[in-house]
């Protein structure tokens, strides 16, 4: 298929109606992406520490658990109240500008008048676009929000993004402890590359996915999640490896 009847494809009425539409909903990809990243770095980050010091892996283990717990509900947390204030803050200014138009309707008309004016409306066309938006209260409600505020409209659903970021977290987090069960008897430095590779690819992967969804060179966005990581595991080993037997 040529290049030109894929864009053609793409720009049909259903095709262009369809994309629109998916567009206004919220996607819980970025909480997601954030989640299984922060779950991943932190969590190798303590195994990474652990070796560096010379605990063994039940130790690791147990501080790498506490992580993904603990650490996994805290982030989800946040980004439920972020949600929360998200709407919040959509709700607040939707009230105001009710409150403005049932008050000055003239002045938020003049602000109609003035946003698609700097758009290069002009004219009849101006005045036809500013009765058609005032017309209708909601749309005139949501075009000052995104217009003059910026806001968008559509905003995630708390708990959604809050799930989404704990269950990537606890995912993620679970990949650096894995070979750990397996080594009991061993330090956390014996098991270290093993545990090194998976979280490697790991951090690789969430990457390349990362790369696909944002339409960007998915080599290039799992070298930089790697990048990331590796640096992470590099200062926790390092620290772990500077104050090994000073505090046991």
């Amino acid at each position: 298929m040529s290049q030109q009847h894929e864009l053609a494809e793409h720009h049909t009425v259903e095709a262009i109606s369809e994309r629109i539409e998916v567009a206004k909903r919220h996607s819980y990809f970025g909480d997601f992406v954030l989640g299984s990243v922060d779950g991943a770095v932190t969590t190798f980050a303590i195994v990474a520490g652990a070796a560096g010091a010379g605990f063994s892996n039940g130790v690791a283990i147990v501080l790498g658990l506490a992580n993904v717990s603990a650490d996994g509900l805290s982030m989800a947390a946040g980004n439920y109240l972020k949600a929360r204030t998200d709407k919040q803050t959509v709700e607040r200014f939707r009230k105001m500008e009710e409150r403005h138009i049932d008050q000055i309707p003239e002045g938020e008309r003049e602000e109609i008048r003035q946003i698609f004016a700097g758009k290069g409306f002009d004219g009849e066309m101006l005045e036809e676009i500013v009765h058609v938006i005032t017309q209708d209260h909601k749309q005139w409600v949501d075009t000052m929000l995104t217009e003059e505020w910026g806001l968008s409209l559509e905003t995630p659903r708390p708990i959604y993004s809050a799930l989404a970021t704990m269950f990537a977290f606890i995912v993620a987090g679970m990949v650096p402890l894995t070979p750990l069960f397996f080594f009991l008897g061993s330090t956390a430095k014996q098991s270290f590359m093993l545990t090194f590779a998976l979280t490697g690819v790991t951090f690789f992967m969430i990457g390349v996915v990362r790369g696909r969804v944002t339409e960007r060179n998915v080599w290039l966005a799992g070298a930089e999640t790697l990048l990331l990581g590796g640096i992470a595991a590099a200062v926790a080993f390092a620290v772990g490896a500077l104050l090994e037997g000073t505090f046991v």
